[in-house]
């Protein structure tokens, strides 16, 4: 995967260059990962004008969109697959943690009665395992690996707020049914976290400054081995394997999935 230098869009990552089995890898400026598009400027950043992305798929709620709205690049339509819709979690409603970083790390005395001592990892964990499981994240994947099939979509680009919970499953679903072993999963998934904590450098300063837990900080814009596992294990209890969580969970019929691995692969 191969980290994209935009001034304007965080976290930007084109999964083409990743290895897969027998030698391959993914075909670049195909399929391309993000944070949010609120701050994109086409005529300023010569980077993502260059990509020519075709079609944006946003990952975010209701809230999120209405409060930041994506900037489109030229010529991009917008399609929205809200893989939250339909979770609620402890604490946050209908909210995920990285939408809700400014509210949860304003106070260090309320993070830590919510999300001290293991609980914010515990709020992953139910998010996660409503990646696999619940029926508009399994609409939201679906819409993803439908659309990056399609040559008629164009370079795509998938995004969520900061690029790397939701965004970060939908990559490993579209590399996993690509023949990325499970080392290479890992190793893309973690790969946005030296992105990501330098986006939210400030925030993570003035938290700590203020007394708060930097574990807590971490824990809530970092990713980590265990967030991803636990979406893999449920996963395997509840399907078997990726192919029948996509055949069976997602409902995308196996002739997209070879239309895929055709597109995708070199």
């Amino acid at each position: 995967m191969t980290a994209i230098p935009s001034t304007t869009v965080a976290n930007l990552r084109d999964l083409g260059g990743t290895p897969l089995s027998g030698g391959r890898t993914v075909r670049p400026g195909l399929v391309l990962r993000s944070g949010a598009l609120d701050r994109l400027d086409a005529d300023a950043d010569p980077a993502v004008a260059a990509l020519g992305i075709r079609t944006v798929v946003d990952f975010r709620s209701d809230v999120e969109r209405a409060d930041r709205p994506d900037r489109l690049p030229t010529g991009a339509r917008l399609l929205v697959g809200d893989v939250l819709a339909d979770t609620l979690h402890a604490g946050l409603g209908k909210m995920p943690p990285a939408a809700h970083l400014k509210d949860l790390m304003a106070d260090p005395i309320v993070a830590e009665e919510h999300l001290g001592g293991g609980k914010a990892q515990a709020i992953f964990g139910e998010v996660y395992r409503s990646f696999v499981n619940s029926a508009s994240a399994q609409d939201a994947y679906r819409l993803l690996l439908t659309e990056a099939a399609d040559p008629q979509a164009g370079p795509l680009l998938f995004h969520c707020t900061a690029g790397k919970d939701r965004t970060g499953w939908g990559a490993t679903v579209i590399l996993s049914l690509l023949g990325a072993d499970d080392d290479t999963l890992m190793a893309e998934y973690m790969s946005v976290n030296p992105a990501v904590k330098q986006a939210f450098a400030p925030m993570i300063e003035g938290f700590t400054a203020a007394g708060g837990d930097p574990e807590i900080a971490l824990a809530l814009i970092g990713v980590f081995p265990s967030y991803l596992r636990t979406a893999l294990e449920e996963v395997a209890a509840r399907y078997g394997s990726m192919e029948k969580y996509v055949r069976e969970g997602l409902g995308v019929p196996d002739g997209t999935v070879e239309a895929l691995r055709d597109r995708l692969t070199a």
